[in-house]
């Protein structure tokens, strides 16, 4: 096992190093990686306080065996539920530093895991992008090849975890932006299901149900206990992390070798969902050939509600706040004014068709219990390419769905969807996976990511801050 979050609380409640030395180191670690661009807001006394008090937890304290991630810093995500002395701006000059008065149910929720916040990831203008680039602040890079980009919106998220700054860091999902930056930095990301998430009591429904909030993490057990720890309707006690075997019941799997001609996907990431699909088989559970024209229709269509939602929001979410539209970058100032221009008939049209997408995925489900498929379409992306500079909203989303063709459909559909890498190609970049679920079995993908992560196809190329590999 590679060290992740859970070793790095370990290493902690045993007294092998002090939540303070583990703020410290990775403090060191955002001044040595600061190219990457991963940081959009620092404050490193607040984090040294946050350590300090998991010190002063007493050694005979029951309390200290109860938190999954004593100690272990971490980032929350300049966009999604507010933490309270993080002033989040959403990537965007149009917004001032304003500051949460209290705790989000999720925040409240992080904090109760032991996890202790220091600043928060960079992240494209609204999360408006699969790369995480703003004009109001870095590029952020991804660590394993400076010239390709970290995936977004989480990008900032996953460069930092995968540079080993933090071992474990929030991030949200409306349309691939826990997935996506996993992939691209060789991480493990759960987007979960639908309602799964606590979204209060302040940070309203305002993407209609199609976003989702968790961490992106270098483990399948990290990404599980995190599961455990924040999602449900109350909160604790902490169950013990996803089995590393899968489940006795042997399961029909799903698999997907083709993403059409529209957007194609190029031939080593389609080996990988062949050569998991063999490993599961091997495990004796039964794979079912999907072919592209079973979802060829559902995927066109969350595109497009996924194009909608958005716009629609945008243009509430600037209107409420009164932003200045001319501080926005180019493609969300045409984001805002296409939502501007949809009547209720177009917003009712896109909100029914979105119930019709996730209940034709339900038909598919009929006869298989989960789907395995491609996440990106290619290697990581070279930074630059997907510039914000233009008001072609249209060709913003086109390329943003020719990178990750099947990432909105589970956002759409509201099921349950994570991505894990299963190897590496001839460059050392990750090959990644997708296994999607129907609402309510989040556990069985975890179960079955434990499973494959348990072949060790991919190894961490940076050591979390704090710990000797």
């Amino acid at each position: 096992m590679q060290s992740d979050a859970t070793t790095l609380a370990q290493a902690i409640r045993t007294g092998r190093l002090s939540s303070l030395q583990a703020m410290q180191a990775s403090l060191e670690s955002c001044s040595r990686f600061s190219s990457l661009g991963a940081i959009a807001y620092l404050d490193a006394e607040k984090g040294m306080q946050a350590a300090r008090a998991i010190d002063a937890i007493g050694w005979d304290d029951r309390l200290r065996a109860t938190l999954p991630f004593i100690g272990v810093p971490t980032l929350a995500k300049n966009l999604g539920a507010p933490f309270p002395g993080f002033p989040a701006t959403a990537g965007s000059h149009a917004v001032p530093r304003l500051e949460a008065q209290a705790d989000s149910d999720l925040a409240a929720r992080v904090r109760e895991t032991g996890l202790c916040v220091f600043g928060l990831t960079t992240v494209p203008e609204f999360g408006l992008s699969l790369a995480s680039e703003p004009k109001a602040g870095q590029v952020c890079r991804n660590p394993l090849d400076q010239t390709l980009t970290a995936g977004g919106s989480s990008g900032g998220a996953a460069a930092a975890v995968a540079a080993g700054i933090v071992a474990i860091a929030h991030a949200t999902d409306a349309g691939g932006s826990i997935r996506v930056p996993a992939a691209c930095c060789g991480l493990v990301g759960l987007k979960p299901g639908r309602g799964t998430m606590p979204a209060g009591p302040d940070f309203g429904n305002h993407l209609g149900g199609i976003a989702s909030e968790l961490a992106v993490c270098r483990s399948v057990r990290d990404a599980a206990a995190a599961f455990e720890a924040l999602s449900g309707e109350t909160r604790g006690p902490f169950p013990p992390a996803a089995q590393t075997l899968p489940p006795e019941r042997k399961l029909r799997i799903g698999v997907l070798l083709d993403t059409g001609p529209k957007h194609p996907t190029d031939a080593a990431r389609l080996s990988v969902v062949e050569e998991t699909g063999r490993t599961l088989e091997a495990d004796g559970h039964h794979i079912v050939p999907i072919g592209w024209q079973m979802l060829d229709r559902l995927v066109a269509d969350s595109a497009r509600i996924f194009g909608d939602i958005i716009c629609v929001n945008l243009a509430e979410a600037t209107a409420r706040s009164k932003i200045d539209l001319d501080l926005l970058e180019h493609v969300t100032q045409a984001a805002v004014e296409r939502g501007e221009r949809m009547s209720a008939v177009d917003i009712w049209a896109s909100l029914n068709a979105m119930v019709l997408v996730s209940r034709d995925l339900w038909r598919i489900f009929d006869d298989i219990d989960c789907l395995l498929t491609p996440i990106l379409s290619s290697a990581p992306l070279p930074t630059g390419s997907l510039p914000t500079d233009h008001s072609d909203i249209d060709l913003h989303f086109q390329r943003m769905a020719a990178f990750a063709p099947l990432a909105s459909l589970a956002n759409i559909s509201g099921f349950p969807a994570l991505a894990l890498p299963f190897g590496s190609d001839a460059d050392g970049l990750p090959l990644p996976v997708q296994i999607m679920a129907p609402m309510g079995h989040d556990r069985l993908l975890l179960q079955l990511a434990a499973r494959l992560e348990f072949e060790e196809r991919w190894r961490h190329r940076h050591p979390v801050s704090g710990l000797a590999e």
